[in-house]
């Protein structure tokens, strides 16, 4: 079974979010948005299906990387991730929460060995 299939997202904590916008869009050309900036590509061996990598600053105060401590949390791109927490499931892997459904896709998230907070999508 195929379990990864990209990276969905980079997501860090930061003391000012904005101004962490401000300076990637100055310095580094990252067309930010309220949520971060959105990195488009198309699929290699499909070059008809769009996909999308979310860049995204956090207040140093957020709740969401919880129950992880850390500055840091990846989103992964999954094929069929109901198929896969449940075999993640069997092998003892912390699941956080249960998956939730939005007009964009399905996530999850589960903690890795060393308590690293990791978001899983599978996009619609």
């Amino acid at each position: 079974m195929k379990k990864v299939t990209g990276i969905g997202g980079i997501f860090f904590k930061c003391k000012d979010p904005k101004q962490m916008q401000e300076w990637y869009k100055t310095h580094l050309g990252l067309d930010t948005n309220d949520y971060g900036a959105t990195f488009e590509w198309r699929e290699a061996e499909d070059t008809s299906k769009e996909g999308a990598t979310q860049w995204s600053p956090f207040s140093e105060t957020t709740k969401y990387f919880e129950p992880s401590t850390k500055e840091f949390m990846i989103n992964y791109r999954v094929a069929d991730l109901e198929a896969l927490v449940e075999e993640l499931k069997k092998e003892g892997v912390t699941i956080v929460d249960e998956i939730a459904t939005y007009d964009y896709g399905k996530f999850v998230h589960i903690m890795d060995v060393e308590g690293n907070k990791i978001e899983l999508w599978e996009p619609k």
